[in-house]
């Protein structure tokens, strides 16, 4: 009998007994040369039957319940109550089988849950490194000038206001760290609430190409739509305003940034039916393949003498993430070297009415 349930191994065993005292009784009255009355034999026999399966439901019964308690103690993390210590076990099932399925979905659940620890705490230790890597330069900077003019840079006014005007810029900078390090925090807790409403995104677009005119001036970049699209086009979206506007900035600035000089940074717009698709686009350097998956982590920098000289938090990206997972919509990237990149994210149709 392979894999036999609890209820036919007390059938099995009440059997046995029952078999032996069949032939017991058989033995003796041979014995005694006394004649077989079958109806005094099955009488007893069917009691005998009976009691022997009622005793070893009982005593297997808590033989099983006690080796399960012990598995349960072992493998759950919150104690008991009173009622679920009186486990209830079934003879029709296998117990054990069960146990055994639930043991292998603990251990399961606890290589996941340990995985996960042991991503998180190399997570952790890379983020606290990138903090402190991040601040510890406007720091040692702004040292570094505070000490020369106390050292006598101070008396020349020439120096002195270089000087100054380094610290500020480096004070700036980590303000802006600190700022963004809140923003991602506030998104990521949900204290930071989405204020929905209706509005234009071509003309927010304009609206941010003007306001990063000048820094696209400066490399020859120009600020381009897709044809056909104007300032009299009027594509809606349900969202954010200000958050959306925060996430154009992003991208546009970004694309300015690594954008080739004389090149050109393109928006466009695409109808998904429920959502609307949007895109940001250059015709910058690039970014290789194996990149592109931590592209939008926190002070992630694919080149990263490059990334500091220009500025930034190095939050960017992973501020645009959050603020469009907020929104219950996605983002991505297509990037190849020396081609450019592609910036897309969705936002849900505004209405009409």
């Amino acid at each position: 009998m392979k894999n036999p349930k609890p209820y036919q191994l007390v059938f099995l065993a009440s059997a046995v007994i029952l078999v032996f005292y069949l032939v017991t009784f058989c033995i003796i009255s041979l014995i005694v040369n006394r004649h077989i009355d079958w109806l005094i034999l099955i009488l007893p026999a069917l009691v005998l039957f009976g009691v022997s399966f009622f005793a070893f439901s009982v005593i297997f019964k808590k033989y099983i319940r006690d080796r399960i308690k012990l598995v349960y103690k072992t493998i759950h993390t919150l104690k008991l109550s009173r009622a679920e210590k009186h486990l209830k076990v079934s003879l029709k099932e296998d117990p054990i089988h069960a146990v055994s399925e639930e043991v292998m979905k603990h251990a399961v659940q606890q290589h996941d849950e340990l995985e996960k620890l042991r991503s998180q705490e190399a997570y952790r230790r890379e983020f606290l490194g990138n903090v402190s890597h991040e601040l510890k330069t406007p720091i040692f900077n702004i040292q570094g000038y505070v000490l020369t003019l106390l050292e006598g840079a101070y008396k020349d006014p020439e120096v002195n206001k270089v000087y100054l005007y380094k610290t500020e810029k480096n004070v700036e900078r980590m303000i802006t760290i600190v700022e963004d390090l809140e923003v991602i925090a506030q998104l990521e807790t949900g204290k930071l609430s989405i204020d929905y409403s209706t509005f234009d995104i071509v003309t927010l677009s304009h609206e941010v190409y003007d306001l990063l005119e000048d820094k696209a001036r400066q490399r020859s970049i120009r600020l381009i739509f897709q044809d056909g699209v104007g300032r009299d086009t009027h594509v809606l979206v349900h969202a954010d305003k200000d958050r959306i506007k925060q996430v154009l900035i992003n991208l546009i600035d970004n694309s300015i940034k690594y954008g080739k000089a004389e090149g050109r940074t393109k928006m466009s717009f695409y109808d998904m039916d429920e959502n609307m698709l949007v895109e940001v686009s250059d015709d910058g350097i690039g970014i290789a393949a194996e990149h592109l998956p931590r592209l939008f982590e926190r002070f992630y920098r694919v080149d990263q003498s490059r990334s500091r000289n220009m500025g930034g938090s190095g939050l960017g990206l992973a501020i645009v993430k959050h603020i469009i997972e907020s929104h219950q919509q996605t983002i991505n990237v297509r990037s190849k070297p020396g081609v450019g990149s592609t910036f897309s994210f969705t936002l849900a149709k505004g209405n009409t009415r």
